[in-house]
């Protein structure tokens, strides 16, 4: 008998099939079913949830998502497109959060930066659009981007190591913070792609998922 739910791990987290041709409910029933009789091989885990076979709609999604973290001790970051590669829905909270903060706590800078543009900021600055290869954004505080982060970030350029890097689509050139950099391409070092949190570490640029919880250590500043 052919399984309704597969579930595999990728290299951006997880994926799970859904047989397109069941009741959603059959579905939900199933993914709660195979959450619980794999929970010990999963452990506790982060990670991030791609849903692939058929079309759901957002609440959907958000009972697929409640229906594994309650079956079993994996916290799912954040939704991702089928093919992996861009963010398709992640943290709403985060974005409602940012929209919150007032011009007096930070910069917004709303557009797509390209090739050759440089935009810099005295304070913190979130940019609600893409950061191109090539473009190079600089902040004295955090820098965040609601985009694609494919071009070079200076974050904390005044000296201020406990600043942060932010981005839905982590693919950069370049990550600085105040003194510690880290490059695409160097030996042994992958910043990696999806919505990361890059910071110092025990003197190292260190990038992770992000959490529900990211904007809750952020001084903008």
């Amino acid at each position: 008998m052919r399984s309704t739910v597969v579930i595999k791990g990728n290299k951006s987290g997880m994926s799970v099939y859904l047989d397109p041709k069941v009741p959603f409910e059959q579905i939900l029933a199933d993914i709660e079913r195979k959450f619980r009789e794999s929970a010990k091989f999963w452990g506790s885990v982060q990670m991030a949830l791609a849903l692939e076979g058929r079309k759901l709609t957002p609440e959907e999604e958000y009972q697929i998502v409640n229906a594994i973290m309650g079956s079993s001790q994996v916290e799912i970051l954040c939704l991702i497109d089928q093919n992996g590669d861009q963010i398709r829905r992640c943290e709403k909270a985060l974005n409602e959060k940012l929209m919150e903060l007032s011009s007096q706590t930070g910069q917004f800078y709303k557009g797509t930066l390209s090739r050759g543009d440089s935009l810099e900021s005295e304070a913190s600055i979130v940019v609600i659009g893409d950061v191109h290869h090539g473009a190079r954004v600089t902040a004295k505080g955090n820098i965040i981007i609601l985009g694609e982060l494919k071009g070079s970030v200076f974050a904390g350029a005044a000296g201020n190591e406990s600043a942060v890097v932010v981005a839905l689509d982590m693919a950069p050139v370049q990550i600085r913070i105040a003194d510690y950099s880290s490059r695409v391409g160097e030996k042994n070092k992958r910043l990696g792609r999806g919505p990361m949190i890059a910071s110092v570490e025990n003197g190292a640029i260190c990038t992770k998922l992000m959490k529900k919880n990211v904007l809750s250590m952020f001084n903008f500043n």
